[in-house]
């Protein structure tokens, strides 16, 4: 779903990208808050209205978000929607510097070497547009940004949209009114099909959030990461075959060097974590013979068994089980 979005904004014309952005805010918040009454979980909200730090956490998340749904519908109605991908292709490489120079995480020998080509592709691209590729360099920075405040925050996805359009909801509120005192305002003016569709911006940002968070407990979270690279490659595709957008000799070099990164990243994830299974399986065998023979358990022996079954347990009762214990930071993308 997230990968043919770009084939909804330009319907929303002759609105330009503020209102769209404003109307996606207010109709969001309305359509998870009825989504929420439904399921009638809303235990997490008084929880968060008492902890100051989480709510000036989903306060910033809020903010960053605005910034990259701004820029990506604007971007897609003014003829980028390859570049826009870009932007999404390389928020990985972002992720995993901001890792680095935020929070001190040390880099595997081949991370660093996806890292450093996507630095170069960076470079060919410049050169190739004449100016830094700086729709991509937003999107990526901000929604690298955004996951990293989310995963302090820790809210579902759901959960998170609500609280983060409920910040937005006046402000956009505001804007909307602003510009139908000016007579600027299209939502009602261009009859019931525009604002049906204005209106209907908040199912196309929450539905597939939902389908998300249904596929996360049913996936496995290494196909699910690969997944998530399909949305960036149908924009792309839409760009250059759909909307017809050029890409001379030097952006497909860019994009090549690009993706050239993401697959050294994705096979060392997988390698990595095949490896770590493997060691864990491993150490929870040793230590369940030695509990059964009633030998003494080293602590290390004893800590990876446990570790196994809670994962185990975990997997059976169909929750996603990785290092983080979330869904990573793909929530209210696009």
């Amino acid at each position: 779903m997230w990968g043919l979005v770009p084939l909804f904004w330009p319907l929303l014309k002759p609105a330009g990208a503020g209102e769209i952005l404003a109307h996606r805010m207010v109709w969001s918040l309305a359509f998870v808050a009825v989504a929420l009454l439904v399921v009638r979980r809303w235990k997490w909200a008084g929880e968060l209205l008492r902890s100051p730090r989480r709510l000036a956490l989903v306060t910033v998340a809020a903010a960053v978000i605005t910034v990259n749904w701004g820029v990506y519908i604007w971007a897609v109605n003014s003829g980028h929607v390859v570049e826009a991908s870009l932007g999404y292709f390389i928020n990985p490489l972002v992720t995993i510097a901001m890792g680095v120079l935020l929070l001190k995480e040390r880099l595997r020998p081949v991370q660093w070497v996806a890292v450093g080509v996507g630095f170069t592709a960076v470079v060919v691209l410049t050169v190739g547009y004449g100016h830094p590729p700086w729709i991509s360099l937003c999107l990526a920075f901000s929604f690298a940004v955004y996951g990293l405040v989310k995963k302090k925050v820790n809210l579902g996805g759901v959960e998170s949209l609500a609280a983060e359009t409920a910040i937005q909801f006046l402000p956009a509120l505001g804007y909307l009114l602003w510009l139908s005192s000016r007579g600027e305002a299209t939502f009602g003016t261009e009859g019931a099909g525009h604002a049906a569709l204005l209106a209907a911006t908040g199912v196309v940002t929450a539905l597939p959030l939902v389908c998300f968070g249904a596929a996360a407990i049913r996936v496995p979270l290494s196909t699910l990461g690969l997944l998530q690279y399909m949305a960036p490659v149908f924009q792309f595709l839409l760009g250059v075959l759909y909307f017809g957008e050029a890409m001379p000799p030097e952006r497909w070099a860019g994009f090549a060097l690009v993706w050239l990164a993401l697959v050294l990243l994705t096979a060392d994830a997988l390698r990595f974590t095949r490896r770590s299974a493997a060691r864990l399986a491993a150490d929870g065998r040793a230590a369940g013979r030695t509990v059964a023979t009633g030998a003494t358990v080293p602590a290390e022996a004893a800590t990876a068994h446990a570790t196994a079954t809670a994962s185990a347990g975990a997997a059976a009762e169909g929750e996603p089980v990785g290092p983080s214990g979330t869904d990573g930071a793909r929530n209210s993308r696009l």
